[in-house]
Order: structure tokens, then C-alpha cells, then sequence
């Protein structure tokens, strides 16, 4: 029996897949257990309309990431660090105060943990960050670090 997967099954296969399962293995664990669903002309075209429908909600989702990645590449964010004696600095910029500055001074909201930061920012200057938006599309921001 051909059953199409509702969820990913060890054994089988994964979610949206066609597999051929025997029809006692079918009747007696997959299609109770909400597993899979036999695959029949009327779920075939389900299954065809959701895998059409997922297509262009990723296409839309990596063309909006690109056009933000082109709106973050333009701005540049502003923030102080505490400086001592001789311009050494106390502490360090994190990704979390990145995050904030670009929703206050932009209006743009990055969840923080898509913010890449290779080293710590301890010094003052221009910086060049990269944010992850989509598995596809990493910007760069740059952040002018001045002193208090």
C-alpha cells in the first residue's frame, strides 16, 4: 500500500514523502497513529498544493530577507562603551546591544542571536557585523563604537 508521511517516521521516511509499506503495517500503526495517509488521487493533490504552497512561501521569505540585507548593508549603528584613562575601554559591545540600538536608532528588529560576532568589540572604531536573516542571505552592518 502507498501511504503518503504526515510526519517523519524512522523507518520510512520523512514528512511528505510516498513510501510502500505493507498494508498490515499501514492499517495496524501509520494511519492510526496519524503517521501517514493512503495515497489516493485526492491526497496526492494535497500534497502537491502544500509542497506549491511551501515553495513560494520560501521564495517570498528569502526575497524579503534579501531586501532587508540591502536596507541593513545602507545604515550604520551608533553606540558608546565606557572608556578610562588612555582610551581603554570597560566591557564589550555584545549582539544584544547591537539588536537594541538597530530597533532604536532604525526601527529594524533583529533577534540577537543572528547576529554574528567573530571577536568580542572592545574597541572603539568602525566594525563590520554580519547577521544571519536566512540560511541563503547574511548582511552586513556596520557599527561605530565611540567612547563615553
Amino acid at each position: 500500500m502507498k501511504v503518503i508521511l504526515l510526519q517523519d517516521v524512522k523507518s520510512l521516511g520523512k514528512k511528505g514523502e510516498t513510501v510502500e509499506v505493507s498494508d498490515g503495517y499501514a492499517r495496524n500503526f501509520v494511519l492510526p497513529k496519524k503517521l501517514g495517509v493512503e495515497a489516493n488521487a485526492a491526497n496526492m493533490n494535497d500534497l502537491k498544493l502544500q509542497k506549491a504552497n511551501q515553495e513560494k512561501v520560501a521564495k517570498q521569505q528569502l526575497d524579503d530577507a534579501k531586501a532587508l540585507a540591502e536596507e541593513i548593508e545602507k545604515i550604520k549603528v551608533k553606540l558608546l562603551i565606557k572608556t578610562g584613562e588612555g582610551g581603554r575601554s570597560f566591557g564589550s559591545i555584545t549582539g544584544k546591544e547591537i539588536a537594541k540600538a538597530l530597533k532604536d536608532q532604525h526601527n529594524i528588529e533583529i533577534d540577537k542571536k543572528k547576529i554574528v560576532l567573530n571577536d568580542a568589540i572592545k574597541n572603539m572604531g568602525e566594525f563590520h557585523v554580519g547577521i544571519k536573516l536566512h540560511p541563503k542571505v547574511t548582511a552586513t552592518l556596520t557599527v561605530v563604537v565611540d567612547g563615553e
